[in-house]
């Protein structure tokens, strides 16, 4: 009821001028930031209802959320160092504007880069920590993001620690080229030497993880959660039904038609996720 009772809270008054008239006109418009429509199951939701961990109370689809959204809701307050954040790209291709995005990325968005790496705990556990964030030119694959992934695995192999990385992108980083692709065999190389540490590997798929990252790293952990309904696959779902020449199940590449066909092991809620790493990294030997 107090969407009714407080409209001044809720209901923003804005001056119209008709195209008819010169005559400014009071009319009353809903601020788009009240509101947010769930891409699963369509309805708009009051944005507080989302909670802090941002979750559809329909459909319990988990909206995107940031980098920094993730950390207040996984790691223990105050136990986040932050690594590796004096790598920058070379722009090897000369790509227009591409130095010009990366800035306003930045700006935007408070990261050094579409990948958050560092150190942390979780319920008092030791841990490496990498959290790919989707608002960061949509999480895309460059040098940067591999190099430092590259250099957190290898930081976590020297040290003995468990590793866990949060999964999105929408691919490879077309502005450098080939180079961008590179970055798949390279971290894929970092994993398999932790793994021949005898250390554990977590990855927690996010929506959305596609293209290189999911050809890559984003596979190979040692266990493979998925956040609900999280839309993981390679190559888009066009490009597949045109390749195959067939019509594709409706829940093609959702986390949930993974776990039936076994890519991943379980479909986590985010409110439980906290409590499923600290358990799993406790499991597989981690150290407080």
């Amino acid at each position: 009821m107090a969407l009714f009772s407080k409209k001044d809270k809720y209901i923003r008054i804005t001056p119209h001028i008709t195209q008819k008239s010169a005559v400014s006109q009071l009319v009353p418009e809903v601020p788009d930031e009240l509101f947010a429509k769930c891409p699963a199951c369509k309805h708009s939701i009051y944005q507080k209802d989302l909670g802090p961990a941002k979750i559809c109370p329909e459909c319990s689809y988990n909206f995107r959320i940031s980098a920094q959204e993730r950390l207040a809701l996984t790691i223990d307050e105050g136990s986040f160092q932050e690594l590796f954040t004096d790598v920058e790209t070379e722009d090897p291709l000369n790509f227009p504007q591409y130095k010009e995005k990366l800035t306003k990325a930045r700006e935007n968005t408070g990261l050094h880069e579409a990948v958050l790496t560092g150190l942390a705990k979780v319920k008092g556990f030791k841990i490496a920590l990498a959290i790919m964030d989707s608002h960061f030119i949509m999480a895309s694959m460059g040098t940067v993001v591999g190099e430092k992934l590259t250099r957190l695995f290898e930081y976590a192999t020297t040290e003995n620690l468990p590793l866990v990385v949060f999964t999105a992108s929408g691919g490879a980083r077309m502005q450098e080229g080939i180079m961008s692709l590179m970055q798949m065999a390279k971290v894929s190389a970092a994993v398999k030497r932790h793994s021949k540490a005898g250390l554990f590997y977590l990855t927690i798929l996010t929506d959305p993880t596609t293209g290189g990252v999911t050809a890559s790293f984003a596979m190979l952990g040692d266990i493979i959660l998925a956040e609900p309904q999280s839309l993981v696959g390679f190559a888009g779902r066009r490009v597949i039904e045109t390749t195959v020449r067939e019509n594709l199940p409706e829940d093609f590449q959702k986390a949930e038609f993974l776990l039936e066909h076994g890519f991943v092991d379980a479909i986590i809620k985010r409110t439980e996720l906290r409590d499923t790493i600290a358990y799993l990294v406790g499991f597989h030997g981690g150290v407080r």
